[in-house]
């Protein structure tokens, strides 16, 4: 179990979470998500992705993104898409010559690229031409001017979480994250969630990101949890890194789950061995709809034969949200960054989201726990934005 926690991994392949849907794309208007009225038009999309780089890894994303993509062109009425696919292998530097390429060459918008300093890179090489890049990233950091991510960011899983939790009388919060990068970044994004839920953080705390670090931190934290007052404990802590031990430390140190509530920042049931794990049952994270997302790995599998990986519907959402703004495509100019942003925002096979004016997005999102092994819906995801969970 231990071992876990010294895993190395790319943030963008493992923050992005399993999506999907049948819902075609198109504007979400008040009321549920439905499927649009064709619009009509045409618009050229520079797809870049990450295939090319000689890793597998790279070579089965590039195939995922470009058939999700593909999937979303096909149940599009009365829209021309023309998808131009290019390959980065990965690398900032020829994605952002392929971004200048694919604009000298009638690209309108840019979908991808994968990794966030690709996105970064390619952002950069096209900001006076007024071409949007549509990020296959969950980096908020690379996010504004004229880069989206289209990822589900920590903002977004704290907001909603933290409503959730306010609104089910576990306002008071202490933070307990990772000693490094993502866990600073996280604890900022729990901090303003709860503060814009209403709710209060009662304390931080954190703990080396090590197998000892965790060990030597879990009394301490049981303490502080105690003496804070603490309702729940929001968890940077993820199924690869820290959560499976720091979980069970907590709960065997002291920590109360019938009164102190265990929320995680990151999916918790990804994969699904974690599930079994005795320190995240009752726990709770965000997620898509899991119906929808069901559905969608169905069609996809139906298509192409195999599963897609979980970045792939990102793919899907980013045509989706092309595709209906296709009829505002004038002359071959550039997608207006207006358009893009439009407060009704996209359905798409994640369910609802919008792009917001800074690069960043807002996604309708669940609030599962773990009971008995099982995931467990608490708080359906919202269909509209006026609706409730925003």
């Amino acid at each position: 179990m231990l071992s876990v926690i010294r895993r190395a991994r790319k943030s963008l392949a493992h923050m992005l979470f399993v999506l999907g849907a049948v819902v075609l794309s198109g504007c979400v208007a008040s009321g549920p998500a439905t499927t649009p009225a064709s619009r009509g038009g045409s618009v050229q999309v520079a797809l870049l992705v990450p295939s090319g780089s000689g890793q597998s890894q790279d070579e089965l994303f590039g195939q995922n993104l470009e058939n999700a993509a593909r999937l979303a062109m096909a149940d599009l009425s009365g829209v021309n898409i023309d998808l131009r696919v290019y390959k980065t292998g990965g690398s900032p530097a020829q994605a952002s010559a392929l971004a200048r390429q694919a604009v000298d060459e009638g690209a309108q918008v840019i979908l991808g690229p994968f990794y966030s300093e690709e996105a970064n890179a390619a952002g950069v090489a096209v900001a006076n031409s007024g071409v949007s890049v549509l990020a296959f990233s969950n980096n908020a950091a690379i996010a504004g001017g004229n880069v989206f991510v289209l990822g589900q960011t920590f903002d977004n899983t704290a907001r909603r979480l933290a409503r959730y939790a306010v609104q089910n009388g576990k306002s008071k919060v202490l933070i307990v994250h990772d000693r490094n990068v993502a866990g600073e970044v996280g604890k900022a994004a729990i901090e303003r969630g709860v503060s814009a839920a209403g709710g209060s953080v009662v304390g931080v705390t954190s703990y080396e990101f090590s197998q000892n670090g965790i060990v030597q931190a879990a009394t301490g934290i049981v303490g502080t949890a105690k003496s804070s007052g603490a309702t729940a404990l929001f968890l940077t802590a993820d199924t690869a890194g820290a959560l499976p031990l720091l979980s069970q430390l907590l709960v065997d140190n002291g920590i109360d789950k019938n009164s102190t509530q265990f929320i995680g920042l990151t999916r918790w049931d990804i994969p699904p061995a974690t599930l079994s794990l005795p320190g995240v049952q009752g726990g709770w994270f965000a997620m898509p709809d899991p119906g929808l997302s069901a559905q969608f790995r169905s069609r996809y599998e139906g298509a192409y034969g195999s599963q897609p990986v979980p970045v792939a519907a990102l793919a899907y959402d980013g045509i989706a949200a092309i595709g209906a703004l296709a009829g505002r495509a004038k002359d071959g100019a550039p997608l207006a960054k207006g358009d893009l942003t439009q407060s009704a925002g996209f359905a798409g096979v994640s369910g609802i989201f919008r792009l917001l004016p800074n690069g960043t997005n807002e996604r309708g999102l669940a609030v599962a726990t773990i009971r008995t092994n099982q995931v467990v819906v608490i708080d359906a995801a919202p269909r509209s934005f006026g609706g409730a969970g925003f």
